[in-house]
């Protein structure tokens, strides 16, 4: 056995509790090595870059799978390893290069050459079952490339905190902006008109119907249609107040109207999506609970979208899943390959920097901290 990933401590907002019991089920994730990703990054490299004779000639869903997809060898060694330990896996991604099963920590510890503990999430109260180092059989180097999760620490997320501004006051500031200035209002409180004035964004609908968007809440977050529309009446009065959504449901989602289970993170996104982007078809992607993916529906979000035919061209994501330090670098590599998938056809992903910035996700340095602690997606170079 070779000593396949490691790691030196646990985050500070983790403590270990003890070993895991035995007979308790992990829900496990391999990722294979790609089949030929040096290629997808430069067909990737060439669609994307303006000047190139490729700019904009986007790879289909197949011909990305074909690239990514692993090879022969990759696949018969892996199924060897598997069944010997008699574990039956499941295809967990499009192009057969992630692969998913469930077995006791018992079995995990005998099979990955480790002993999965107990961590507490110290704020939230959340606990885990991960190791700090684990093994694989010589004869894969190779051939897996990550099992997940194992030596990656993901806080819970969280939805931000919301401010209330006086009705009066917000409709002051919608109503204040032309589109050749950007009144003093927009350094506190940003409105669609803000941002059509600060980035010459046009107010005239879309025309083509076929460019859409794609919203992603997690974590129960919901959007509300009768918030949509106040919001649209105060802000967006030239808009019709009954443009809506199309809801997308991953991993048991849902997206209930009830007035007390809207969630400010999904309403505002929603909200200024629709705000912003007169007329172009708009998707909620609602993720749920039952994921398989030990990270919140993060993975799960990304296959579905690589799995679709055609997936929105630009896929709006505010959350940051976790602090760079925090998760494995393949994990982080894996993940950045599969944003990579996507961008080669043509879709675009937006990740936040994060609420604090350079300070990273949930920190509480100092300001005058001299080192910068960069959060996971927003550091993915693809």
């Amino acid at each position: 056995m070779l000593v396949h990933e490691t790691r030196e401590s646990i985050p500070s907002s983790f403590r270990e509790i003890g070993p895991a019991p035995p007979d308790a089920v992990l829900k496990l994730r391999l990722a294979l090595v790609q089949g030929n990703f040096p290629a997808l990054e430069k067909a990737l490299m060439d669609v994307s870059t303006p000047g190139s004779p490729l700019y904009g000639q986007h790879l289909s869903k197949e011909e990305v799978e074909a690239l990514v997809a692993p090879k022969p060898e990759t696949m018969a060694a892996v199924s060897t390893w598997l069944t010997e330990n008699g574990i039956r896996a499941y295809k967990a991604s499009p192009a057969g290069d992630w692969l998913r099963f469930a077995i006791p920590v018992s079995k995990a510890n005998e099979l990955l050459g480790t002993t999965f503990s107990v961590f507490n999430h110290t704020p939230s109260g959340r606990t885990v079952m991960r190791t700090l180092a684990y093994s694989i059989p010589a004869d894969l180097k190779g051939h897996v490339d990550l099992v997940h999760p194992t030596t990656t620490f993901i806080q819970p997320l969280q939805a931000p905190k919301l401010t209330f501004i006086p009705r009066k006051e917000v409709q002051e500031r919608a109503l204040n902006v032309t589109s050749d200035a950007v009144p003093a209002s927009c350094q506190s409180t940003i409105t669609p008109a803000c941002l059509q004035a600060l980035y010459g964004i046009p107010t005239a609908p879309a025309q083509v119907s076929s460019n859409t968007l794609g919203v992603a809440g997690f974590v129960d977050q919901f959007a509300s249609t009768q918030d949509l529309r106040a919001f649209l009446e105060n802000f967006r009065p030239d808009m019709p107040s009954s443009t809506t959504f199309k809801v997308l449901s991953i991993d048991g989602g849902e997206n209930p109207q009830q007035s007390s289970q809207a969630g400010i993170n999904a309403d505002q996104n929603i909200q200024y999506t629709v705000g912003i982007a007169t007329n172009v078809p708009t998707t909620f992607v609602s993720v749920g609970d039952d994921n398989f993916d030990n990270a919140f529906g993060f993975v799960d979000f990304i296959k579905a979208a690589m799995s679709c035919d055609t997936p929105p061209q630009v896929v709006s994501i505010s959350y940051g899943l976790a602090n760079e330090n925090d998760l494995d670098v393949n994990f982080q590599t894996n993940l950045c390959n599969m944003y990579a998938q996507l961008g080669a056809r043509g879709i675009s992903l937006l990740f936040p920097s994060g609420d604090s910035g350079v300070a990273g996700i949930d920190d509480t340095r100092s300001c005058t901290s001299t080192a910068f602690l960069p959060s996971f997606p927003a550091n993915c170079p693809l």
